[in-house]
């Protein structure tokens, strides 16, 4: 054993270095699901920020120090609060903000987004089906502008719901897919804790539908 340990020191002290960067300063994470569409699609590994919001102790989710807090239209990945799943949406209710949908429009504390048209289109669902799509530009207050997406012919996540104030130390968030996204609607709010990182740029991406093509066009793509 102590030969082995000898031999293999060199790995070791690897393997010891790339967990504590993965959990401690950046990692990566593959989308697999349309809930963020349009911002990221199924096949994009997105960058993730691990020093955003705090440092935490290696290989755990204890917080050491924290480096900052997340802002309102961010990108980030999360720990669902029942379940533990890894899940990536978009900050848009803050603590002790008042969030509500209205037929799909956002309404923060009482005032409504602002929305321009983007496109309309056809989703892609794989085996050759597809849905009618609508993107619309999301206008914030204190956000980057963003595209969201609405699909039609689908009872997916409400598009009424609330209002409901986001407790303190907790986030509200949505998928810019509104209408395929189990999000706050769903999971509730996310305490602060459960938060990973803020998701940056697209690394790589493959088309995922379409035989696994890459996508060089989002080859470092920043989010917004």
């Amino acid at each position: 054993m102590r030969h082995w340990l000898k031999t293999q020191r060199g790995f070791l002290l690897f393997l010891l270095c790339f967990g504590f960067f993965r959990t401690a300063i950046a990692d990566w994470n593959p989308i697999p699901s349309a809930s963020m569409r349009p911002t990221l699609l199924e096949g994009d590994v997105v960058f993730v920020n691990r020093l955003a919001y705090d440092f935490k102790l290696p290989l755990s989710d204890v917080i050491l120090a924290p480096l900052g807090e997340p802002r309102r239209g961010e990108v980030v990945t999360f720990s669902a609060p029942r379940t533990g799943t890894r899940l990536i949406k978009r900050v848009m209710g803050l603590p002790g903000e008042e969030i509500a949908l209205r037929g799909g429009r956002l309404f923060i504390n009482g005032q409504a987004a602002d929305y321009s048209f983007g496109a309309r289109l056809e989703e892609p669902l794989g085996a050759g089906r597809s849905l009618p799509a609508l993107r619309l530009h999301e206008q914030i207050p204190g956000a980057v502008p963003h595209q969201v997406q609405y699909l039609q012919g689908v009872a997916g996540a409400p598009r009424d719901f609330g209002p409901v104030r986001v407790p303190e130390g907790h986030f509200f968030m949505l998928g810019d897919n509104r209408d395929n996204s189990e999000d706050s609607r769903f999971i509730g709010s996310v305490p602060r804790e459960r938060l990973i990182g803020r998701a940056e740029r697209v690394l790589v991406s493959a088309d995922i539908l379409g035989h696994w093509l890459p996508r060089p066009e989002r080859f470092g793509q920043a989010l917004r």
